[in-house]
């Protein structure tokens, strides 16, 4: 396979609060206009097919959420593009908060469960999941981090290492409206990770209030170069896609690269790591 130079990707920015039928229909909505803008991946937001908002989630049938990931799949190979695109999944003890990676034939390839949970309601709902993400795209490797995961840079320096130039960051930031407005006022949600990776980053954020009005979510999803500059960047409060064209060779993960190298009694530990991290990457989140 020859490895394009460029990639064109979409970020969607959707309500984290609406019924799964409703978050489906904009699912397929956005994969469309992803595909007529002529992206290769469109990524959404964390849980953006169930939501986020838990009283609602714990609730739904698991057929139900099945049959909206199987027409996420299947309008993936309508438009012929990669789709990440999320769930919370119930298993035999507690939820997974999933992302799933959808190639252009319509097949769930990769699932990354989250890790680091956050928030009341997730915590007491569901559990981590116990890999890092890595994968490929069109033959780049990429990585994933769900929400409070990339307050942890090991969840994709380690990844880097391995060669994965992009982070896909799905994210839901709802909290309390303070909270809300701290994080806007800092900056934004997620902080960029390209400034001590050198790795592309893709954040697809929430908006909108909890149906109690007690909670609103910070939106800002943005797409932004390994040097940490935004190319694409969305508002606070609507929904929206933002797209943006990669430039791969500038993705040269150097400074992952370098605290491989450096200092040298650390190496056999990184690569102690490295190699678990690759074997873990396949197994299906249970």
């Amino acid at each position: 396979m020859n490895v394009p130079t460029t990639l064109q990707v979409s970020c969607v920015q959707l309500h984290w609060a609406r019924p799964l039928a409703r978050n489906l229909e904009r699912t397929l909505h956005y994969i469309r206009l992803a595909a007529a803008e002529g992206s290769r991946v469109v990524l959404f937001p964390e849980t953006s097919l169930t939501g986020y908002y838990f009283p609602d989630v714990i609730r739904l049938d698991p057929r139900d959420v099945q049959a909206a990931l199987d027409r996420t799949c299947e309008a993936a190979a309508e438009a012929g593009l990669w789709v990440i695109a999320g769930t919370a999944r119930k298993t035999a003890d507690r939820l997974l908060n999933l992302a799933h990676v959808i190639s252009p034939r319509g097949e769930i390839v990769h699932e990354y469960a989250k890790v680091h949970l956050a928030g009341r309601d997730e915590q007491q709902y569901c559990r981590g999941g116990d890999k890092l993400s890595l994968f490929e795209i069109d033959g780049m490797r990429c990585t994933l981090a769900i929400c409070r995961d990339g307050r942890h840079p090991e969840a994709y320096r380690l990844p880097a290492m391995l060669g994965a130039q992009i982070l896909f960051h799905p994210s839901c930031s709802s909290d309390e409206v303070e909270a809300v407005v701290w994080k806007r006022t800092s900056g934004r949600a997620q902080q960029p990770v390209g400034p001590n990776s050198r790795m592309f980053h893709c954040v697809a954020n929430t908006v909108g209030q909890s149906p109690d009005g007690r909670q609103t979510s910070s939106g800002q999803s943005f797409i932004r170069e390994p040097n940490g500059l935004p190319l694409a960047e969305a508002g606070w409060y609507q929904e929206e896609m933002i797209t943006a064209v990669l430039d791969l060779a500038r993705a040269d993960r150097s400074y992952a690269l370098d605290s491989l190298n450096d200092p040298p009694f650390l190496k056999p530990y990184w690569e102690q790591m490295l190699r678990a991290v690759e074997e873990r990457a396949n197994r299906r989140p249970e």
